[in-house]
C-alpha cells in the first residue's frame, strides 16, 4: 500500500459537550423527535433557563479555533471530484485529507486515489467502490 500519511501537528480535541442537546418534552411524547428545536413559547422553563431544565445550545459551546472541523485522525476534510481538485491539496497534505466525492464514478475513483498515493495525499474514503478481482 506504500506509507501511510500523517498530520504534521495532531492537536488534542476537545469537546465542551459530548452529549446531544434534546428537544423539550421529546421524553414525554412519541411524535416529538429528539432532534433539536428551539423553545419559543413565552412561559417555556428551558427557554427561560430554569435550574434542573435541559440545556439549550449557545455560542459557548463551540470548539476551539484549532480544532474546529478537525477528524479525530488529525486532518481537516476538503471534498474531491477529479485529480486537478486533488492537485490542490499537493503542498497541504499534512492539513488536509481528500474525501472523493459521492458523485464520483468508480472508473475516475482508482485515477484519483492512485494521484493521491504519488503526492502522499491522505484519501478516507479510498477503498469506496472498488471491485476487487475475485467479485469480477
Amino acid at each position: 500500500m506504500g506509507v501511510t500519511v500523517r498530520p504534521i501537528k495532531k492537536v488534542r480535541i476537545v469537546k465542551k459537550r459530548t452529549k446531544k442537546f434534546i428537544r423539550h418534552q421529546s421524553d414525554r411524547y412519541g411524535k416529538l423527535s429528539q432532534n433539536w428545536r428551539k423553545p419559543k413559547g413565552i412561559d417555556n422553563r428551558v427557554r427561560r433557563r430554569f435550574k434542573g431544565q435541559f440545556l439549550m445550545p449557545t455560542i459557548g459551546y463551540g470548539s476551539d479555533k484549532r480544532t474546529k472541523h478537525v477528524c479525530p485522525d488529525g486532518f481537516r476534510k476538503v471534498i474531491v471530484k477529479n485529480v486537478k481538485e486533488l492537485e490542490v491539496l499537493m503542498m497541504l497534505n499534512g492539513t488536509y485529507a481528500a474525501e472523493i466525492s459521492h458523485t464520483v464514478s468508480s472508473g475516475k475513483r482508482k485515477v484519483i486515489v492512485e494521484r493521491a498515493r504519488q503526492l502522499a495525499i491522505k484519501v478516507t474514503n479510498a477503498s469506496a467502490r472498488l471491485r476487487t478481482e475475485e467479485n469480477e
